[in-house]
């Protein structure tokens, strides 16, 4: 009789069983806790909760305050977006190459930081610019106020229109130019030629940005809590905070907060649907089968005011924000004219070697993100070779598991780590640091798959299927072979994480304890305690932080490409 070979547990099946196990401990347990939460009581089955804890005033209120702030913000900045984009690659602009370098810098910088600085130069009494405006104009009342809506919606136009900026500079330099060529040959006008040919050509990736962008709104706390809850504005991101700290984390609180976060996972996943949906329609093709270049339209007479126009929108956007928080950080305090006599580094001092709070916070950052970007990039490569180089079934899973966490809101990461590790599992993790370090692997992975996944696309199967001939085992192939090859991608695996671990604001304001406050974190509650000045002393050093490793990853990059 013949005799059935028993299959080995070799290095293919641990790597498939450890990516499993990852995911599911990390992503899909916190997930299906908070669906499970909303939605079940006792046991059984409640919509009528549901519908009673989304009734209540201050939770409707908050629905329509994401939904009114997401939908601003996404018109707005997909008008930004879609303008700066044509200008940089289908114009003559001058410097296109650095204008468009410049249009990505709001994409680094932490957006309740920008909502800090814009306080202090807005606020209805105490801002800078009022203040001039006042003293100049003899004016009684304060000509700006920065909370509410509008200021709201401004202050995240100007950190996410790049997202629309990036599709739809993309999808410019790619298209067809013998489309608009033609129609200009058959005596149509530049404003006929970009109503009817470019704009329509546009739509799939400008509604993406704009999809993208409403996602993002929607998950978004630091801006709205900075500038929006002087006036009583609040979104789901933090009525989940409020509800949370101020009942010290009881059951009836953590059960709205999940029905909120459940409504996220729903607009998030349908706007990921819908995003899907208008990126897979066939009749958007602009992609020609041969090289060309992009036709550039001659700005005649406004080529030097555009330019004009676009530097000085940068200058008031970031630059001017940005200057604001350095000196503010400089006075000793608020509200004294910024003059030379005013100004030193005391501040600075004091947060970097004598306050144990903010030393803590940048400790925390630090150990957090490096942790986080280790851990993650080791995980992402395993898994992505998973994913990308093995034949089993299943393996979509393990992708959408892994994508999961970047289409859901930061607070719901963090609702769910709070509901999955904090003694359910007999593994209590709440208020240490390690709850913080999974929810930031969690939220994370999906950088790691994706820069990691492209570098294994570029390994041929037959580097591997020739070490495996000569003898090497699977483990010393990939050892040998593999690792050394994607080596680039688990690198920018590792910067991708490590920075937006550094500003990150949305999860830790949820998880950290008294001990284990991140930089965003103290920025935040120092501005909110009234220690204007150290806040933003701790925030000039976090955006140095920041730009210092945008500024790695950028040689780097050009290392490689050269």
């Amino acid at each position: 009789m013949p005799v059935m070979k028993r299959r080995s547990f070799g290095v293919p099946e641990m790597l498939l069983f450890l990516s499993v196990a990852i995911l599911v401990i990390v992503v899909a347990v916190p997930v299906l806790l908070i669906l499970y939460t909303s939605f079940f009581v006792d046991g059984h089955f409640n919509a009528g909760q549901v519908m009673s804890i989304l009734s209540e005033p201050d939770i409707y209120e908050a629905l329509l305050n994401s939904l009114f702030i997401a939908s601003g913000t996404c018109i707005m900045s997909t008008f930004i977006g879609t303008l700066f984009a044509w200008l940089v690659v289908r114009t003559d602009l001058p410097y296109k190459g650095f204008m468009k370098t410049l249009f990505l810098v709001p994409f680094m910088l932490p957006s309740f930081i920008g909502a800090i600085a814009w306080k202090m130069l807005l606020s209805p009494r105490s801002g800078y610019i009022n203040i001039l405006l006042m003293d100049l104009f003899n004016l009684e009342e304060p000509v700006f106020d920065i909370y509410g809506y509008g200021g709201i919606m401004a202050i995240e136009t100007m950190y996410l229109f790049p997202f629309v900026f990036i599709q739809v500079c993309g999808a410019l330099e790619r298209m067809d130019p013998t489309l608009e060529e033609s129609a200009r040959i058959s005596g149509a006008s530049l404003l006929t030629i970009t109503r009817k040919i470019t704009l329509p050509l546009m739509a799939p990736s400008i509604m993406s940005g704009a999809l993208l962008i409403v996602l993002y709104s929607m998950a978004h706390f630091g801006t709205v809590a900075v500038l929006g809850m002087e006036n009583g504005i609040f979104n789901i991101p933090v009525l989940i905070y409020e509800k949370i700290h101020q009942s010290a984390g009881s059951f009836d609180s953590i059960r709205a907060g999940t029905v909120m976060a459940a409504v996220l996972i729903v607009s998030a996943a349908f706007i990921i649907w819908l995003q899907n949906k208008v990126l897979s329609r066939g009749r958007y093709q602009i992609i020609a089968g041969k090289s060309f270049r992009p036709m550039e339209v001659k700005l005649r007479g406004l080529r030097i005011p555009l330019f004009i126009f676009c530097l000085a929108y940068i200058g008031f956007t970031i630059v001017l924000p940005t200057v604001t928080i350095f000196l503010v950080g400089g006075l000793s305090t608020y509200g004294v004219d910024i003059t030379w006599e005013n100004l030193s580094l005391d501040n600075y001092k004091f947060i970097l070697f004598e306050w144990d709070l903010t030393r803590d916070a940048i400790w925390n950052s630090v150990s957090l993100g490096l942790g986080a970007a280790v851990i993650t990039m080791f995980a992402g490569v395993m898994i992505s070779y998973v994913i990308v180089k093995m034949q089993v079934r299943g393996k979509g899973i393990l992708e959408f598991l892994g994508m999961l966490p970047f289409s859901v809101p930061g607070s719901v990461i963090a609702l769910g780590v709070i509901l999955a590790w904090s003694g359910k599992f007999g593994i209590n993790l709440y208020n240490t640091v390690w709850i913080i370090l999974v929810s930031y692997i969690a939220r994370y992975m999906a950088f790691s798959l994706k820069a990691n996944s492209a570098a294994l696309e570029q390994v041929h199967d037959s580097l591997v299927e020739a070490a495996r001939a000569c003898g090497a085992g699977m483990g010393q192939a990939l050892k040998d072979i593999v690792l050394p090859l994607v080596r680039p991608g688990m690198f920018a695996a590792f910067f991708l994480i490590f920075l937006p671990a550094m500003r990150e604001l949305t999860v830790s304001i949820m998880l950290y304890a008294p001990t284990t406050r991140t930089i965003g974190v103290a920025i935040y509650t120092l501005n909110e305690d009234g220690e204007t000045v150290l806040s933003a002393a701790l925030a000039g050093i976090a955006l140095i932080i920041i730009v210092t490793g945008q500024s790695v990853i950028k040689y780097f990059q050009n290392r490689k490409a050269g």
